[in-house]
């Protein structure tokens, strides 16, 4: 992805809309291999970048959303469906079937994002259940999960009041390397290294506020996105920009435009960000951002292998990022 292209008058194809489905789960392998999940059960499969989606409603989870999925090839599939209980499924026959490999009742249980690292090694963080927040992983691409258990994660996982995550995007936890990192909001937005955590200058204090997508790009510089979902207009303190290991914390000059519940890089230099209130881009690292569509969406993601980049949102949309000569 270049500058030359993004320059070239970007623009959002909507492929697929007009239904009361609900997209916040997008897992893109490829050019050409995308994946979508959502409210009432429901997911979707295209292999030709978008023209043509297959929807599968999964058997006996019809009233579930499925937040966040992760895709592997157009065979194979999890997804992660949020709370009462919370569950994560998987497919290996491209949703002709779906397997429960986690599920947890406990009173309060509810997912929040999940980030596979590689092919076999991943995470699912959710919110806080007794004052610490649920972490578990995955070896073997989400056959099995262990969860809070100390020999597993660095972090401290305690919740400060008030403080949780936000099932908008599945992108406020990432991989920086083998490193599980984290991002909260609520009346309390942190960043959440192994060894580290780092106070954000975001708009905190209400439920509705704080980080909602965390982006760190291959030299481990990063951004997170958020702001007030309650009020999407708001420009001030819906981003933060950090170095590697969270150093050199800093704020853009250039905001982006309102409320953003996703955040990734496409190249080095080049970001993508969406939400309620639009879609934006930055050119420079994320320190100046323009509005290219007031179209709203909660996730936006690239392509794996490739450089097709889609968005999704409520009203069942699926769309893709253009670029018109």
């Amino acid at each position: 992805m270049t500058a030359y292209a993004l320059a070239q008058n970007p623009s959002i194809e909507i492929l697929q809309s007009g239904t009361r489905k609900s997209f916040r789960g997008l897992s893109v392998v490829s050019d050409k291999i995308v994946w979508l999940s959502g409210s009432a059960g429901t997911v979707g499969r295209s292999i030709d970048g978008g023209k043509q989606v297959e929807w599968i409603t999964v058997p006996g989870f019809e009233k579930k959303d499925f937040r966040d999925i992760a895709a592997f090839d157009d065979q194979t599939a999890i997804i992660m469906g949020i709370a009462e209980p919370a569950v994560i499924l998987k497919t290996k026959d491209a949703g002709k079937t779906w397997q429960t490999v986690f599920t947890d009742s406990t009173k309060g249980m509810f997912l929040d994002a999940m980030d596979f690292h590689d092919d076999k090694n991943g995470a699912v963080i959710g919110d806080p259940i007794n004052g610490k927040f649920f972490l578990a992983i995955t070896k073997d691409q989400g056959e099995t999960w262990t969860s809070n258990d100390p020999l597993i994660s660095n972090h401290d996982l305690t919740a400060t009041d008030g403080e949780a995550f936000f099932a908008s995007s599945g992108t406020n936890l990432v991989h920086l390397d083998k490193e599980i990192v984290f991002a909260t909001g609520g009346k309390k937005s942190r960043l959440f290294f192994e060894k580290k955590i780092l106070e954000l200058p975001l708009l905190q204090g209400r439920e509705s506020t704080g980080a909602n997508s965390l982006a760190i790009d291959t030299k481990g510089n990063g951004i997170l996105v958020g702001g007030d979902f309650s009020k999407d207009s708001i420009r001030t303190g819906n981003a933060v920009l950090f170095g590697k290991a969270g150093k050199n914390i800093r704020v853009p000059q250039t905001n982006p435009y309102g409320y953003k519940s996703c955040v990734i890089y496409l190249s080095k230099t080049e970001l993508i960000a969406c939400g309620t209130s639009g879609v934006d881009l930055s050119h420079d690292g994320g320190l100046h951002w323009e509005n290219i569509s007031k179209e709203s969406f909660h996730v936006v993601q690239k392509a794996q292998k490739g450089n097709a980049v889609f968005l999704a949102g409520g009203n069942g949309k699926l769309a893709k990022l253009t670029w018109n000569k």
